[in-house]
Protein backbone atom coordinates (compact mmCIF):
# COMPACT_ATOMS: atom_id res chain seq x y z
CA UNK A 1 0.00 0.00 0.00
CA UNK A 2 1.33 3.45 -0.99
CA UNK A 3 0.28 5.92 1.40
CA UNK A 4 0.65 9.92 0.71
CA UNK A 5 0.79 12.66 3.32
CA UNK A 6 1.90 16.17 3.24
CA UNK A 7 4.37 17.69 5.40
CA UNK A 8 4.82 20.95 7.17
CA UNK A 9 8.09 22.30 5.47
CA UNK A 10 8.06 25.25 3.12
CA UNK A 11 10.63 23.47 0.97
CA UNK A 12 12.34 25.50 -1.93
CA UNK A 13 8.27 26.28 -3.07
CA UNK A 14 7.30 29.81 -4.02
CA UNK A 15 4.13 30.94 -1.89
CA UNK A 16 1.94 33.60 -2.93
CA UNK A 17 -0.03 35.83 -0.68
CA UNK A 18 -3.27 37.68 -1.98
CA UNK A 19 -4.72 40.16 0.82
CA UNK A 20 -7.27 42.45 1.22
CA UNK A 21 -6.71 45.70 2.21
CA UNK A 22 -10.42 46.03 3.12
CA UNK A 23 -10.47 45.12 6.88
CA UNK A 24 -6.80 45.62 6.59
CA UNK A 25 -6.91 46.14 10.96
CA UNK A 26 -7.82 41.80 10.84
CA UNK A 27 -5.93 41.09 7.38
CA UNK A 28 -2.54 42.68 8.52
CA UNK A 29 -3.02 39.92 10.94
CA UNK A 30 -3.97 37.30 9.16
CA UNK A 31 -0.64 38.03 6.78
CA UNK A 32 1.80 38.05 9.60
CA UNK A 33 0.75 35.10 10.68
CA UNK A 34 0.98 33.51 7.18
CA UNK A 35 4.35 35.00 7.07
CA UNK A 36 5.88 33.85 10.47
CA UNK A 37 4.34 30.15 9.99
CA UNK A 38 6.02 29.94 6.83
CA UNK A 39 9.14 31.30 8.04
CA UNK A 40 9.25 28.79 10.84
CA UNK A 41 8.99 26.30 8.59
CA UNK A 42 11.63 27.13 6.53
CA UNK A 43 10.71 29.54 3.64
CA UNK A 44 13.00 32.64 3.13
CA UNK A 45 12.16 35.64 2.11
CA UNK A 46 12.97 35.40 -1.35
CA UNK A 47 10.37 31.99 -1.51
CA UNK A 48 7.41 34.46 -0.28
CA UNK A 49 5.33 37.16 -2.98
CA UNK A 50 2.86 39.18 -0.92
CA UNK A 51 0.30 40.63 -3.08
CA UNK A 52 -1.97 43.22 -1.24
CA UNK A 53 -5.47 44.15 -3.10
CA UNK A 54 -8.68 46.50 -2.49
CA UNK A 55 -10.92 43.94 -1.26
CA UNK A 56 -12.49 40.24 -0.55
CA UNK A 57 -14.22 40.37 -3.98
CA UNK A 58 -10.48 41.03 -5.89
CA UNK A 59 -8.78 38.54 -4.37
CA UNK A 60 -10.34 35.97 -7.40
CA UNK A 61 -8.67 37.06 -10.28
CA UNK A 62 -4.34 37.65 -9.15
CA UNK A 63 -5.24 34.51 -7.59
CA UNK A 64 -6.00 32.54 -10.42
CA UNK A 65 -3.49 34.70 -12.81
CA UNK A 66 -0.72 33.40 -10.16
CA UNK A 67 -1.81 29.93 -9.57
CA UNK A 68 -1.97 29.37 -13.65
CA UNK A 69 1.51 30.82 -14.29
CA UNK A 70 3.04 28.00 -12.55
CA UNK A 71 5.84 29.68 -10.44
CA UNK A 72 4.22 29.10 -7.23
CA UNK A 73 4.04 26.27 -5.38
CA UNK A 74 0.81 27.70 -3.67
CA UNK A 75 -1.31 30.79 -3.69
CA UNK A 76 -2.75 31.81 -0.17
CA UNK A 77 -6.11 33.94 -0.19
CA UNK A 78 -6.21 36.07 3.13
CA UNK A 79 -9.39 38.51 3.70
CA UNK A 80 -12.14 39.29 6.30
CA UNK A 81 -16.04 39.81 5.13
CA UNK A 82 -17.47 40.88 8.64
CA UNK A 83 -21.60 40.89 8.32
CA UNK A 84 -23.06 44.32 8.13
CA UNK A 85 -26.85 45.35 7.84
CA UNK A 86 -26.89 44.61 4.11
CA UNK A 87 -27.03 41.19 1.70
CA UNK A 88 -23.52 42.29 0.44
CA UNK A 89 -22.17 40.15 2.94
CA UNK A 90 -23.44 36.89 1.68
CA UNK A 91 -23.29 38.25 -1.83
CA UNK A 92 -19.04 38.61 -1.33
CA UNK A 93 -18.89 35.28 0.86
CA UNK A 94 -20.26 33.12 -2.14
CA UNK A 95 -18.60 35.19 -4.55
CA UNK A 96 -15.05 34.45 -2.89
CA UNK A 97 -15.98 31.26 -1.94
CA UNK A 98 -16.82 30.35 -5.42
CA UNK A 99 -13.84 31.77 -7.32
CA UNK A 100 -11.16 30.24 -4.81
CA UNK A 101 -12.92 26.72 -5.33
CA UNK A 102 -13.28 26.95 -9.12
CA UNK A 103 -8.53 27.86 -9.27
CA UNK A 104 -8.45 24.49 -7.20
CA UNK A 105 -10.60 22.92 -10.47
CA UNK A 106 -8.54 24.89 -12.94
CA UNK A 107 -5.20 24.80 -11.68
CA UNK A 108 -2.85 22.31 -10.32
CA UNK A 109 -1.37 25.18 -8.22
CA UNK A 110 -3.37 24.83 -4.71
CA UNK A 111 -5.28 27.94 -3.61
CA UNK A 112 -6.27 28.04 0.13
CA UNK A 113 -9.14 29.58 1.56
CA UNK A 114 -7.87 31.73 4.34
CA UNK A 115 -10.89 34.00 3.80
CA UNK A 116 -12.46 35.29 6.98
CA UNK A 117 -16.06 35.40 6.82
CA UNK A 118 -17.52 36.27 10.56
CA UNK A 119 -20.66 37.94 12.01
CA UNK A 120 -18.92 40.32 14.16
CA UNK A 121 -15.68 41.86 14.15
CA UNK A 122 -14.96 40.53 17.54
CA UNK A 123 -15.23 37.36 16.02
CA UNK A 124 -12.77 38.48 13.40
CA UNK A 125 -9.95 39.59 15.91
CA UNK A 126 -10.58 35.86 17.94
CA UNK A 127 -9.41 34.48 14.09
CA UNK A 128 -6.64 36.82 13.56
CA UNK A 129 -4.91 36.00 16.70
CA UNK A 130 -6.32 36.05 19.50
CA UNK A 131 -8.77 33.60 21.19
CA UNK A 132 -8.76 30.95 18.28
CA UNK A 133 -5.68 31.22 16.91
CA UNK A 134 -4.52 32.88 13.65
CA UNK A 135 -6.54 32.14 10.67
CA UNK A 136 -3.66 33.24 8.20
CA UNK A 137 -0.88 30.58 10.02
CA UNK A 138 -3.67 27.81 9.30
CA UNK A 139 -3.81 28.49 5.65
CA UNK A 140 -0.28 28.72 5.52
CA UNK A 141 0.06 25.64 6.91
CA UNK A 142 -2.65 23.86 4.77
CA UNK A 143 -0.60 25.70 1.50
CA UNK A 144 2.69 23.46 2.53
CA UNK A 145 1.00 20.72 3.20
CA UNK A 146 -1.04 20.72 0.03
CA UNK A 147 1.93 21.48 -1.86
CA UNK A 148 3.56 18.77 -0.11
CA UNK A 149 0.83 16.16 -1.24
CA UNK A 150 0.57 17.97 -4.92
CA UNK A 151 4.52 17.38 -5.34
CA UNK A 152 3.92 13.58 -4.23
CA UNK A 153 1.24 13.16 -6.91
Amino acid sequence: MKEIKGQLTAGKGSYAIIVSRFNEFITARLLSGAIDCLKRHGAKEDQITVVWVPGACEIVVPAKKLAMAGKFTAVICLGAVIQGQTQHYEAVCQQVIRGIGQINYDSKTPAVFGVLTCETLEEAVDRAGAKKGNAGADAAMTAMEMASVMEQL
